[in-house]
């Protein structure tokens, strides 16, 4: 199954490892089991919250944040290179600055 937005892009999925049936309706998205067995009703709950969460990413998307915490040792984040790059400094102690790149 693929969801397409104009402005969000394309997300494809299968879903063939699973014993069910996919139907696309008028507005809704229909789902069969045929003589399920307890794994198999579970699954469809699955499926229909995947479905939901890709309709989600591509028409809205989504938003991650990080908080960084520590316990003792006080650590420094800096992000840097116009929002490319992010310094990792005083992590568990060390003297050794981690680099790491963002994705865009």
């Amino acid at each position: 199954s693929g969801i397409n937005a104009e402005y969000g892009g394309t997300l494809k999925k299968s879903f063939k490892h699973l014993p069910c049936e996919l139907t696309l309706q008028k507005k809704s998205i229909g789902i069969k089991v045929h003589f399920p067995k307890r794994k198999d009703v579970a699954c469809v709950r699955t499926i229909c919250s995947h479905i939901n969460n890709m309709f989600t990413g591509v028409l809205q998307g989504y938003k991650y944040k990080m908080k960084s915490v520590y316990a003792h040792f006080p650590i420094n984040i800096n992000i840097i290179n116009d929002n490319t790059h992010v310094e990792v400094h005083n992590i568990l102690g060390e003297k050794f600055v981690r680099r790491v790149n963002l994705l865009p």
